[in-house]
């Protein structure tokens, strides 16, 4: 038997409950936080706030629901915070709306 190396321990432990929850209120912790980092110069408390942010959502089903909901309702906020968070579903629909703008007609506006 191999011993595992890291990534796949970390992996293992994910699915615990306890990792789960204590990944979610570090999460909040660094959103609550970050104005306070925020007021240092720099752009340290937007990276922060990030951070905390994605946490949130992959360690809270409620936080994901919540997002989920946010994003229907304001579709542009949802592309820009997808964007943001540097989610893979904001590549995909990205690299799927290239690909239907170059599948398009491209109409010359000096030909009407």
């Amino acid at each position: 038997m191999e011993p595992m190396n890291f990534l796949e321990h970390l992996r293992s432990v994910d699915h615990q409950p306890a990792v789960r929850t204590s990944m979610f209120v570090v999460g909040c912790v660094l959103v609550v936080a970050s104005p306070i980092v925020g007021a240092i110069p720099g752009p340290g408390g937007v990276f922060v706030f990030a951070a905390g942010f994605g946490l949130m959502l992959r360690y809270s089903k409620k936080a994901k629901r919540h997002y989920v909901r946010f994003k229907r309702r304001w579709p542009t906020h949802g592309r820009w915070t997808d964007w943001g968070l540097r989610r893979a579903s904001a590549r995909r629909r990205a690299e799927r709306k290239a690909r239907l703008a170059d599948l398009a007609p491209h109409h010359d506006a000096t030909s009407n």
